[in-house]
């Protein structure tokens, strides 16, 4: 007798047997980025030169879960991806003195029974997908079945989401040879930038239906549309903060109003096809005007960036830039009186008096992560020299919250950033993100002219 449930269909031989037949064979296309094979081929000769003779197994990563049987969108592991090309889900590759075999889950085809009855790997769910001979050519690499992946031998160093004992070793060698990006990654990175900035300008242009009641989530989604539209999506949680959101440095929840006369902070990055993202902010004035306290943080802010992007060139350390954006704000913070000690002790590593204003960093690292090569060690992060080839972002602001007491009450819920991304130079740095204007009245011009 019947429990009520459906039969299982991949029990039934009959339906097995009739969805089996009566298929043509639909286009596959491995979907590779052109010029990525190759540039992967480079990244791994560079890694076999740092861990000669050491063997690296690193994987893809899968979907995390966001409710029950409903998972977020796969994004790719950035490791796993720099040394391969791929950006496929439950993929694990190995690599030896720059020789690399990739494992991935085989598709499930017609005549399968995972074709109909697997959600993740069945073409009928998840539509065509190549042989992994096709994966071969197009990567350049052998490719196997993943169940033929016995696991990594015992003196594997592991990279990737999923081991146990991940590697600190390979986290820090990948993340310090990610530091310099080849040509290949620099023209992904000039294609995120330009996107990014295409953005900006179609968020301007909704200003008028954010001020008209869609507010800050409006401009969110505007922003985030055109980045799925234009490459995967955006890198990383766009930051849309109107009005008093401003000052507050991760306001993804982009929940608030747009109202004339506000402040609007938007940091905002496409992650193009290739994974790499840019990262940029800029404040514009809603109504197209700022107020004189608006500009007066706007113009200090804006002279921190300047002397920070000039410390920006090889041979100088990657802290310039960040102790001349402070200096800067000190000094401009003393002027106004904000300061309760002297911009000198502000400074010095016991007081840090400024950065009440100030809490974050400068800049960091940008390539296939917005803050790239994290698992660095501090020396060749912090302490080393700047080189040609690295991909940096520079981004002081001021952050005054609406319930700051030290603030007088002009400048209470002020918040202004200003970030540019920036490529080391063999004779200084090109700013990428340039054709953003910086000064208060280039961005005045930019807001009228685009709402």
């Amino acid at each position: 007798m019947s429990d009520g449930r459906l039969p299982k269909l991949s029990e039934i031989p009959a339906f097995t047997e009739y969805i089996a037949q009566g298929w043509d064979s639909p286009a596959r296309t491995s979907d590779v980025v052109p010029g990525a094979a190759e540039a992967a081929a480079g990244h791994r000769a560079a890694l076999a030169a740092a861990l000669p003779g050491r063997t690296v197994v690193v994987a893809a990563g899968r979907a995390p879960v966001r409710s029950n049987d409903t998972d977020y969108d796969f994004r790719v592991d950035s490791d796993f991806y720099w040394l391969t090309g791929c950006a496929t889900e439950n993929a694990v590759v190995t690599v030896v003195d720059g020789d690399a075999t990739l494992y991935l889950p085989p598709p499930a085809r017609p005549g399968d029974v995972g074709f109909f009855s697997d959600a993740v790997h069945g073409e009928l769910w998840v539509g065509p997908s190549p042989t992994l001979a096709e994966w071969s050519a197009a990567l350049g690499v052998t490719v196997l079945p993943l169940p033929e992946f016995a696991g990594p031998p015992g003196d594997a160093l592991l990279g990737g989401p999923g081991w146990e004992q991940p590697s600190e070793e390979l986290g820090r060698v990948l993340a310090e040879l990610r530091m310099i990006k080849d040509e290949w990654e620099v023209g992904r990175l000039r294609e995120a930038v330009d996107r990014t900035v295409e953005g900006f300008a179609a968020v301007l242009a909704e200003i008028p239906a954010a001020v008209a009641g869609g507010g800050e989530r409006w401009l969110q989604g505007t922003f985030d549309r055109y980045a799925r539209t234009h490459g995967n999506g955006p890198g990383y949680g766009s930051i849309v903060g109107s009005g008093p959101h401003a000052p507050t440095l991760h306001w993804v929840r982009c929940d608030g109003p747009v109202r004339h006369g506000d402040l609007l902070l938007l940091d905002m990055g496409v992650e193009v096809r290739s994974h790499y993202t840019a990262d940029v902010t800029r404040t514009f004035p809603v109504s197209g005007a700022f107020s004189p306290a608006q500009r007066q943080v706007h113009d200090l802010v804006e002279r921190a960036h300047r002397k920070a992007m000039a410390q920006v060139a090889p041979g100088r350390r990657f802290t310039d830039f960040h102790h001349a954006a402070m200096e800067v704000i000190a000094h401009g913070l003393d002027d106004w009186g904000l300061l309760p000690v002297s911009v000198d002790e502000a400074l010095s590593e016991r007081g840090q008096h400024h950065r009440r204003y100030l809490i974050c960093g400068v800049g960091h690292h940008l390539g296939l992560d917005v803050h790239d090569c994290a698992r660095s060690s501090v020396a060749a992060y912090h302490g080393a020299e700047m080189a040609p080839g690295m991909v940096l972002t520079v981004e002081p602001g001021l952050y005054f919250h609406a319930h700051d007491r030290t603030v007088p009450p002009e400048l209470r819920g002020v918040g202004v950033r200003i970030e540019d991304d920036l490529l080391v130079t063999t004779d200084g740095a090109e700013v990428l993100s340039d054709a953003l204007p910086i000064d208060a009245s280039g961005l005045e011009s930019w807001t009228k002219e685009r709402t």
